[in-house]
């Protein structure tokens, strides 16, 4: 591999990396919400998660946390993998 190529694979596997790192509490955020909405059956471990309205507010934000991180990296992963093509041919 060139340098130029292998700095710039380096350079988006750290931006993937962080965007992941950014995206997490989203994800936890999600999970919590499904745990409250179909696990916690008015006992949840954290008392906020018995209110409902509280389960549906972190479900949308996880999930449009989510979708963002997506959206992000969905490129990312694209140009790693057409470079890493171009290199291997």
């Amino acid at each position: 591999m060139h340098r130029d190529t292998t700095e710039e694979l380096q350079h988006l596997q750290k931006k993937v990396l962080i965007f992941n790192i950014l995206g997490a509490p989203g994800a936890i955020l999600f999970g919590l919400g499904l745990y409250g909405l179909f696990g916690a059956n008015g006992d949840a471990f954290i008392p906020i998660l018995n209110n409902i309205n509280v389960v549906y507010g972190f479900l949308a934000v996880g999930a449009i946390i989510m979708i963002w991180e997506f959206v992000v990296i969905i490129p990312l992963l694209k140009r790693r993998s057409e470079i890493a093509n171009k290199e291997n041919t």
